[in-house]
């Protein structure tokens, strides 16, 4: 699979499971994720795992549905804890499969 891409097991995204590779400077991760079941309307949609040094599966971030305040559209975005590492989900260059997400990059928090 392509690095920087999500494929998850539906279109359906907000409650389909997924792998995929998130590649930067500083780290390099293959993710596991996974839907969440909540009431609460900000909770995260999914829980992002990685893997640990000893290879334990550790939670290290989330996926969250947000809307666009202009367009009432809505989207995903996803973090990565210990990298400050935010990013988009879009449609994946050159791709149909609404199930393949690519992870676009959008800087840390603090930047």
């Amino acid at each position: 699979m392509t690095t920087n891409c999500i494929k998850f097991t539906s279109a359906d995204i907000e409650i389909a499971k997924g792998t995929g590779s998130i590649s930067a400077l500083t780290f390099d991760l293959d993710i596991t994720v996974e839907p969440v079941a909540s009431a609460n309307p900000i909770a995260p949609t999914h829980r992002v795992l990685g893997r640990s040094p000893r290879g334990k599966l550790v939670e290290c971030g989330s996926i969250w549905k947000k809307r666009n305040k202009e367009t009432g559209a809505d989207y995903y975005t996803l973090t990565i804890r210990d990298h400050g590492f935010n990013a988009s989900l879009g449609k994946a260059a050159n791709q149909d499969d609404l199930s393949l997400r690519a992870v676009i990059p959008w800087g840390p928090k603090d930047a």
